[in-house]
């Protein structure tokens, strides 16, 4: 038996376990015909219930993630996102307007997201972000982290790199990375050597401590003015969380 095999045939005996747990649900709550005759006429009237009730169980769990999410980022506060230690950080403090992304370069939901965030950028001047590697997609994008943790040493040039490596076709491996670095201005040596700095193992285990406190498990994860949310975003949905 292949390990494909085995995946698949354990995957539809927990499709088969949680489609049972759903309909006994639904027996003793009286929605279905106990019998066994009744309920056979009443499901075979009715084939599209099992998906339903699914569907509705899955909302409700992906409602209770947010609330627990939220809830983390209340109870840590907006600063803890703001530590230059985790984040590079831009824009004034007084901001009434704050956006936090976690991604990683690799993602490509976190690519998609590019163009609304980087006309967002372009267009808020007065807005603060941070902008918060974590790397969860192997040893390149670590890699990629690193060179933009290093970067954050140049200021001046690091939004330029990140945007560069986030339009990436391609995955980001250690040759297209300094390629983009040299592109975006950077003195080259000087980020390869400030790779090599131990806080920059630091600031990555902070970043990974933070979203592990905040509930983060994928990327992107974005926290506008407080409020988190998770996946990809375009210009009107991020004009919409900035507004409320």
């Amino acid at each position: 038996m292949t390990d494909h095999w085995k995946s698949a045939a354990w995957g539809g005996l927990g499709g088969a376990a949680f489609a049972f747990v759903v309909l006994f649900g639904a027996i003793r709550l009286g929605f279905i015909p106990g019998n066994d005759a009744a309920m056979h006429n009443y499901l075979m009237a009715h084939p599209g219930i099992l998906m339903d009730m699914q569907g509705e169980l899955q909302a409700q769990q992906d409602d209770a993630t947010r609330t627990a999410e939220q809830a983390s980022v209340d109870k840590l506060g907006l600063k803890a996102f703001f530590d230059p230690r985790v984040a590079f950080v831009t824009g004034p403090a007084n901001a009434k307007t704050s956006v936090v992304e976690f991604f990683d370069y690799n993602c490509p939901y976190c690519r998609a997201s590019v163009p609304a965030l980087k006309s967002f950028y372009a267009t808020h001047k007065n807005a603060r972000f941070a902008f918060i590697e974590f790397p969860i997609k192997g040893n390149d994008s670590t890699l990629a982290a690193r060179a933009a943790m290093a970067a954050r040493k140049q200021p001046d040039k690091y939004l330029a790199f990140h945007f560069m490596l986030m339009n990436e076709a391609n995955i980001v491996d250690q040759n297209l990375l300094f390629d983009d670095a040299k592109k975006a201005g950077l003195d080259v040596a000087r980020l390869q050597a400030d790779m090599n700095d131990p806080k920059i193992d630091m600031s990555l285990t902070a970043a990974h401590a933070l979203a592990d406190a905040a509930g983060v498990t994928g990327t992107p994860v974005f926290i506008v003015n407080g409020k988190i949310r998770e996946g990809a975003i375009d210009s009107d949905l991020l004009s919409k969380m900035a507004k409320s």
